[in-house]
């Protein structure tokens, strides 16, 4: 039997699977990223995970999805959450190593993308975004039934366009940038201005800061608490005002949501919706669908990374 491997690497995680055509996954192995402090240490662990799926069928290529992954260059570049250095070349060391010609790299959102074209909600669309909602918030764009690259492989970073004028501190070094706003960290950033405004009115204000996070948040707005309920009000509208660029921009038939957050259903979807239809042009007004992504949630990251081979 044929199968890619499909690998996500992540700041803390790295997953891996052994996966068919159809996007049945044959066999998984997982590691901690954050065991390895270098990218040669870091390399070598992940080849002996890579062979332990590979003792049946044949291995047509290796797909990998990963924060800063450059689909040209083959390298993750300047990837603040591994300990990878500037430039990683990731594609060649695997090719080198394993004698595997067919290597691909892309950032882990695109791979998401991907996925969703091949085994998922778009499989029948040549028009759609994907954002992915998690520690930052990532974005994948379809263009004509292809990814959409720009000249040097970093376009559609959606997440760093300027949500709030001179807004939140963004790790990428501008200021605003939407990731700051919606997405996980966003959330519960959102949360605690919003705790301050209201004097600690919370039903979870005594809680530690670092048992905070979005559930606990979403949690609590679905008890009635009136903080975390505004919280997802504001974070559903500035994306929702965001998602009205990107239509005008591109025109996806559905924008395709992912991660965490998305778990949340209506809290977060409906304020999007009513955001983003109020700021679409008339044109475009009533003609995209927002649902959340179609891939199963365990196996979506390294389903995308697979699709870069199939």
């Amino acid at each position: 039997m044929e199968y890619a491997i499909g690998i996500d690497i992540g700041g803390t995680n790295t997953k891996l699977g052994a996966i068919d055509r159809n996007g049945n996954v044959l066999r998984k192995a997982e590691f901690k990223t954050t065991d390895y402090k270098d990218f040669s240490s870091y390399v070598t662990g992940l080849i002996v995970a890579i062979k332990s799926l590979m003792n049946e069928g044949k291995c047509v290529g290796i797909g990998i999805g990963a924060p800063n992954g450059n689909f040209y260059s083959g390298n993750i570049e300047f990837a603040p959450n591994l300990p990878f250095g500037e430039n990683a070349p990731i594609v060649d060391t695997l090719k080198s190593a394993l004698g595997i010609e067919r290597v691909f790299l892309t950032n882990d959102a695109n791979a998401a993308a991907l996925g969703e074209k091949l085994y998922g909600g778009g499989k029948n669309l040549d028009h759609f975004i994907v954002i992915t909602l998690g520690t930052g918030l990532g974005s994948g764009i379809i263009v004509d039934g292809k990814l959409l690259y720009g000249a040097d492989g970093n376009a559609g970073e959606l997440g760093h366009v300027c949500a709030v004028e001179n807004g939140r501190q963004c790790a990428c070094g501008c200021r605003g940038c939407l990731e700051t706003y919606a997405s996980a960290t966003g959330i519960k950033r959102t949360f605690f201005e919003l705790l301050a405004k209201y004097n600690g009115k919370s039903k979870i204000a005594n809680m530690p800061w670092n048992q905070v996070d979005a559930k606990v948040i979403e949690d609590a707005a679905r008890e009635g608490d009136l903080v975390a309920q505004e919280t997802y009000e504001i974070t559903g509208e500035i994306l929702g005002r965001c998602l009205a660029d990107f239509v005008a921009f591109s025109r996806p038939e559905a924008i395709f949501f992912f991660g965490g957050p998305v778990k949340s259903g209506d809290l977060i979807l409906k304020p999007i919706r009513s955001a983003m239809e109020r700021n679409l042009m008339p044109v475009f007004k009533g003609k995209v669908k927002l649902t959340a992504s179609e891939l199963p949630e365990s196996d979506a990251a390294i389903l995308g990374a697979s699709a870069l081979v199939w």
